[in-house]
């Protein structure tokens, strides 16, 4: 088969498409023709030499694919070849063949194209988990996504305004800010037009918000904690604003705060099995109309690229043009 090889550390000009041996399913595995595969931030990492996948997990990039069924591992019940499957991987989803565990797929609805099945896996789920099971975001309350325009920035909007939450996300331009109120936000800050917090507590009537899905770190800490209502818990997803800050203990203390890291990655596979068992069973029935309306959920895709301009698909991303999710067609 083909896959996009990462040749050494470095940029995207060190991604290739060669020729490399096919994946062999393993029990409870299904080895799956990918369609499509989705980027993701950890992509540009790896592929700088930064985030090495798990031991087990194929060494090529790519957390998450749509693709068919080719053959199924041994002991594997409830799938049969053909069936249209998309799932979260640990690796090698930029590829024309990977395995996946058959615990960790969920079965294609018929209104998603492999483009669109592609880019919900790793998004959805890693929204998912940080809201509800990290989170525990409930009805009424008020969240705080940053990077409201990223692929999990838009699932989280999608997914917080599901659940009877109320929904303000920062972004870095008027087109982006647009598209946030599109999925349900009810405020959107421009984070290059100056600091987002007074914008949040005048949006909360100074009260404040009660969670905050964060992936810039230290860039927004100190207003992270002025935005955080008191029992507010703060989801770290990301370091792309710096990882090094100075925390007052007691601000922590007094506010009864909850500051919580998150990666879905290194979780194990029984774990993230069970994530997406909870997710699908919740969210399948909102995934099957064929267009976006409250209460339902939809992927938002940016752009697709053939796997043979991965190098150029990475650039793209980071060049933060994109608004939702960037597809690999293979």
């Amino acid at each position: 088969m083909r896959a996009v090889v990462v040749t050494e550390p470095g940029g995207p000009e060190k991604l290739a498409l060669q020729e490399v041996p096919d994946p062999v399913p393993r029990p409870g595995e299904l080895l799956v023709r990918v369609r499509a595969a989705a980027l993701n931030r950890a992509d540009l990492l790896q592929r700088m030499g930064g985030y090495p996948p798990p031991p087990g997990a194929p060494p090529y990039l790519g957390l998450e694919m749509a693709g068919e069924v080719l053959a199924l591992g041994q002991g594997v019940e409830g799938w049969r070849p053909g069936d249209r499957v998309f799932a979260l991987l640990a690796g090698g989803g930029y590829a024309e063949q990977v395995v996946v565990p058959a615990a960790q797929a969920m079965p294609m609805p018929a209104s998603l194209s492999f483009e669109e099945a592609a880019a919900v896996p790793e998004a959805f789920l890693t929204a998912y988990r940080n809201l509800f099971d990290l989170g525990n975001l409930r009805p009424g309350e008020t969240v705080l996504v940053h990077a409201g325009g990223s692929g999990v920035g838009t699932a989280a909007i999608q997914l917080a305004r599901r659940a009877g939450a109320r929904v303000i996300a920062t972004a870095g331009s008027p087109e982006k800010l647009e598209g946030c109120r599109r999925l349900g936000a009810e405020a959107a800050l421009n984070y290059r037009e100056g600091p987002f917090a007074p914008g949040v507590l005048k949006a909360t009537g100074g009260q404040g918000v009660d969670v905050i899905l964060e992936f810039v770190g230290a860039a927004y800490w100190e207003q992270d904690l002025e935005v955080l209502a008191p029992g507010g818990r703060l989801l770290l997803i990301g370091l792309m604003g710096g990882s090094q800050v100075e925390l007052d203990l007691g601000r922590v203390l007094r506010g009864n705060l909850c500051i919580i890291g998150s990666t879905l990655r290194s979780q194990d596979p029984g774990y993230k099995a069970n994530l997406t068992r909870r997710f699908w069973s919740d969210c399948r029935e909102a995934f099957e109309h064929g267009e976006l309306r409250r209460g339902e959920l939809r992927p938002v895709v940016d752009r697709v690229f053939p796997l043979a301009q991965a190098a150029e698909a990475h650039r793209y991303m980071e060049a933060n043009r994109n608004f939702g999710k960037i597809v690999l067609r293979v």
